[in-house]
């Protein structure tokens, strides 16, 4: 069993994933007040010691800020995974590696692992993302400096790669970078090849020609039944001449912003984000047949387009919830939060389908080859 840490843990994406591998949680963080509701609704079951309350009334091992959890006192793991916040890294790009990362949240990462070490109990793998842009932020140096830190300072072998959630499954077009790091004196191989999707049988692709052979999607797949959609879903007349006025006059300005516009058969929408709760513009789901205006996703069609397993009111296609990588075998995640917050919650998180075939090729293609910890 690997025991893993989950560092700005946001609602349990990656918790899923490395459950999924048989991996136990000892130690996670999360600031968002909201996100922690949600994530100790979900998790206090599956693994229920991390929110063990200490003598002085408070739960040492699911941290609310990051910045005050002492690395020496975090327990031993062998993961680290975390979708590390996005800051400006200001300095960034000196290339003074982990100098040049204090005072981002990636410093706590690094900062951590770099205790660990100095205690004797480096983790064997570090599992991260972030956004896509990333990889050109002041023109790929604070990339290189992220990327110094790992190598260099502490001594982890590298490789990145974008993936694209609509590949594992779900239909959605969010590209994200990912890291996948490892220890060569603890593991011996020396190659780590990310899975580019998922195949119609639920099989990994790493050939990226092969990828017209992944596991076909609708973005019906996540409707509740149209009868249970409440009518405040449809956007009203005001909103809807203010995103065709918006986007008219962006587009008569050379810019692409304004809403899109999907039906029940496209194969994939756009990027979910964290302000899709504001006015849903950037997916919209067509409903001229019905003589109403666009509608939004519900909160639980949000979930399930990172791959969620979110029963709601059901399916509309009865199909859906058994189709779409076995969703049928997973947890069901539970909302217990605002629609606001739902809303923030689900832009901001992981698409699951993507974490949790990555964590399972680290089981497969590093951890297999693993000594003991030291």
């Amino acid at each position: 069993m690997s025991i893993f840490i989950d560092l700005f843990a946001g609602i349990g994406g990656f918790h899923y994933a490395i459950d999924s591998i048989g991996g136990k949680c000892v130690f996670a963080s999360e600031w968002d007040k909201n996100a922690r509701i949600t994530y100790e609704a979900n998790f206090r079951q599956i693994s229920p010691q991390i929110f063990t309350i200490d003598s002085e009334g408070e739960m040492p091992y699911f941290n609310s800020d990051i910045n005050d959890a002492i690395p020496s006192k975090i327990p031993d793991f062998d993961i680290l995974c975390g979708g590390f916040p996005c800051q400006a890294f200001s300095i960034a790009g000196l290339r003074k590696g982990f100098e040049d990362t204090r005072g981002t949240l990636f410093f706590n990462i690094a900062n951590i692992v770099d205790t660990k070490i100095k205690q004797g109990k480096k983790p064997k793998v570090l599992f991260l993302e972030n956004v896509k842009g990333l990889k050109s932020h002041m023109h790929g140096a604070t990339l290189n400096t992220l990327l110094k830190v790992l190598q260099e300072d502490l001594k982890y072998e590298v490789r990145t790669a974008v993936l694209n959630a609509r590949y594992f499954g779900v239909p959605q077009n969010r590209e994200r970078l990912f890291f996948v790091c490892w220890d060569r004196e603890q593991i011996g191989a020396t190659d780590f090849i990310f899975p580019l999707g998922l195949d119609k049988t639920h099989k990994p692709i790493f050939n990226k020609e092969l990828l017209t052979n992944c596991i076909e999607t609708k973005i019906s797949d996540i409707f509740e039944p149209s009868a249970s959609i409440p009518e405040k879903m449809t956007i009203s007349d005001k909103m809807w001449i203010g995103h065709q006025e918006r986007k008219k006059r962006n587009k008569e300005n050379g810019k692409g912003f304004g809403y899109s516009l999907f039906t029940a058969d496209s194969k994939y929408c756009s990027t979910i984000s964290a302000r899709y709760w504001k006015d849903g513009s950037e997916i919209l789901i067509d409903q001229s047949e019905e003589n109403k205006n666009p509608r939004r996703l519900t909160p639980v069609e949000a979930g399930r387009l990172q791959g969620y397993r979110i029963v709601g009111a059901g399916w509309e296609d009865k199909e859906a919830a058994f189709n779409q990588v076995h969703k049928s075998k997973l947890p069901e995640m539970k909302i217990v939060v605002s629609a606001k917050e739902a809303y923030h919650q689900f832009g901001n998180s992981v698409a699951v389908p993507v974490v949790k075939t990555i964590a399972k090729e680290i089981n497969k293609q590093l951890l297999k080859y693993a000594t003991k910890s030291k």
